[in-house]
């Protein structure tokens, strides 16, 4: 069984056609837009891509950013991790490759960020080479059509899911006669789990694999593929202090690594040290304080509970420690990690790189009149 032939009429009859990164063979503009799709939605996605290709419409552009201002372009897209990798492969691309990508999935995937799947897609997609994928929406796809059993994301069923990607590659002769063929099929993947093998309610009758669908014959559709495996996430707990004073907040930037690496965000306390003491430490006197509502953040290895602690402190011209020097500042890192921070006029918030949460918080506080 061979489904290239049918997945790429039906692509280009019912697939999608208006995303903001179809239409081009800029390798740039497919890798950072596969980048920013990854644990991503493509709603969430376009704004970005777009805001960012603003800003650095070339991997040149981007390689000679400074890491802050990448990081601000970035801030709620979630998975910080891949800004960083985003613009240490930009670097790679100038340095070692000329400021040309490389041209085969060998070769993409020599860089920082980019997989094997990540790798395919952009090579099908700018080059049009014969190459697998096997992103989330692919692997629901094969899981079902092939009536694949076990967790996807376990290595064992992903070495499954690879073999029958890589049997389902296209033809040499097709992709010869059609130089459009490979980027239509690797499109017709992606657009076929995303908008007809849903997870949920899948549109069976619609899709030109039916015939041949294992879990629909079987009627097992709803059963695979199987839900991943998930494990109880840890609780952790941590306060923020919010120290303000005559329109300005105390921000920190967080290292480069770890969780919200190179954002800037709120200083942190153990959620058993007292603020006054907390703010002591810092190098600041506490005018007043005033505890606001927790909130639950949730990551991909556990969740954290905020319990936010709004201060007013007394003017002064001393900066502020950089670290709230206490062994337990762990909540959040993981470790104890020095931070830079500085005073940040409350009207140029929108010019930092801020994690989503910390902004929301911080956009509500502005609203209620809370911050002035």
């Amino acid at each position: 069984m061979k489904i290239a032939p049918r997945l790429v009429v039906w692509q280009r009859e019912h697939g999608r056609h208006g995303l903001p990164w179809q239409h081009t063979r800029d390798p740039y503009r497919v890798w950072l837009s596969e980048i920013m799709l990854q644990q991503t939605q493509v709603s969430a996605v376009r704004d970005y891509y777009q805001r960012f290709l603003a800003k650095f419409p070339t991997v040149s552009a981007l390689a000679q950013a400074p890491t802050s201002e990448v990081m601000v372009q970035w801030a709620g897209l979630g998975y910080y991790a891949r800004a960083r990798n985003l613009h240490a492969c930009a670097k790679q691309v100038m340095q070692d490759w000329g400021g040309v990508f490389p041209t085969q999935a060998a070769g993409l995937m020599t860089l920082p960020g980019i997989g094997p799947s990540t790798a395919a897609a952009i090579a099908a997609f700018c080059y049009g080479e014969r190459v697998a994928i096997l992103d989330g929406n692919v692997k629901r796809v094969l899981a079902r059509l092939f009536a694949i059993e076990g967790d996807p994301t376990t290595r064992p069923i992903e070495v499954q899911l690879w073999a029958h990607a890589h049997e389902q590659v296209p033809s040499a002769k097709a992709c010869t006669q059609d130089t459009e063929f490979m980027s239509a099929y690797t499109q017709g993947l992606m657009d076929l789990g995303a908008l007809v093998c849903t997870r949920g309610r899948p549109q069976c009758e619609a899709c030109p694999l039916k015939k041949d669908c294992r879990a629909r014959l079987e009627g097992r559709c709803d059963e695979l593929p199987w839900p991943r495996t998930r494990k109880v996430l840890p609780e952790r707990t941590v306060t923020m202090l919010i120290p303000h004073r005559l329109g300005h907040i105390w921000l920190e930037q967080r290292p480069t690594t770890g969780i919200w690496g190179g954002l800037w965000s709120l200083p942190e306390c153990a959620q058993d040290l007292e603020v006054k003491l907390a703010c002591q430490q810092l190098g600041l006197t506490v005018k007043k304080s005033e505890t606001l509502a927790h909130f639950l953040h949730v990551f991909t290895h556990y969740r954290l509970t905020v319990r936010p602690e709004l201060v007013l402190v007394e003017h002064t011209t001393t900066t502020p420690h950089t670290q709230i020097p206490i062994a337990d500042k762990q909540c959040l890192t993981g470790q104890p990690s020095a931070s830079t921070g500085q005073w940040v006029a409350l009207s140029e918030l929108a010019q930092r790189g801020l994690p989503a949460p910390v902004r929301k918080l911080l956009e509500g506080l502005l609203a209620n009149g809370q911050l002035v």
